[in-house]
């Protein structure tokens, strides 16, 4: 179960949710974790002390990932940490279903969605990919949206579907890029129970259930558990791959 032991990886957006799921569940499969939040240093801190009691080893680093240049200083100071970095997780990406940005305006809300989920992992992964493809080795993974290729109705849907559907196209394409040195490879995941899930009305409870073949909701846990399997070496010779985790929708 240390499949991971001595490796390094990044996980961006971890202070909560999906990212705080694959970020612990890293650490358990043996990997030292960098924690990486934008403000939240707070929550950031309580998931390196919940790596810490598995015991991995893990720090934790804020930058504000709409910020080119502190997206660049991110990467700088993972490889700084240990002097290495294996698996590089593009996870943080802008809330604008919950809290203060619910209430902003589709201009505002399409400005968020394209600085940190998809300008962010593309800077982000280029730059760790180079580093990695001059060692050697590496594995790169964007989380990208089940529904963005069908695509769905209403603003958000529109929304995550560009958003999401560019960071799925280019993930593709840089795994081209890097092969044969730097596998990337991209998790799609449904309806998962984070933040905006535990508070949706009944009509989104039942939806999010009724399109899952395995009747249920999802949980961070689900993808985190999938995004071990993609960094490890048993998914040695997959790369380029979108996979899905939204139960069989």
């Amino acid at each position: 179960m240390s499949e991971l032991a001595g490796l390094t990886a990044v996980v961006t957006g971890s202070s909560s949710g999906i990212g705080r799921a694959i970020a612990l569940e890293l650490g358990r499969a043996g990997a030292a974790v960098l924690v990486h939040a934008r403000r939240s240093q707070a929550a950031a801190e309580a998931v390196a002390a919940e790596l810490e009691r598995i015991p991995a080893e893990a720090t934790v680093t804020l930058a504000d990932l709409s910020d080119e240049r502190a997206a660049a200083d991110l990467v700088d100071r993972a490889w700084a940490w240990r002097g290495r970095v294996d698996v590089w997780i593009n996870n943080a990406g802008a809330d604008t279903l919950t809290g203060h940005a619910a209430g902003w305006s589709f201009g505002e809300k399409l400005e968020a969605l394209w600085k940190i989920d998809v300008r962010a992992t593309m800077i982000l992964a280029r730059l760790a990919g180079a580093r990695m493809r001059e060692g050697g080795a590496g594995v790169i993974l964007n989380i990208g949206w089940d529904q963005a290729e069908q695509g769905m109705a209403g603003d958000s849907g529109e929304l995550f579907a560009a958003a999401k559907g560019a960071v799925m196209a280019f993930t593709r394409s840089l795994a081209r890029s890097l092969a044969p040195q730097v596998r990337v490879n991209g998790i799609a995941p449904g309806w998962i129970r984070t933040a905006w899930g535990e508070q949706a009305s009944a009509y989104w409870q039942k939806r999010a259930v009724g399109e899952s073949l395995l009747r249920r909701w999802g949980t961070p846990e689900d993808v985190a558990r999938v995004a071990r399997f993609l960094a490890s070496p048993a998914a040695s010779f997959v790369t380029g791959q979108i996979v899905a985790v939204n139960g069989g929708r």
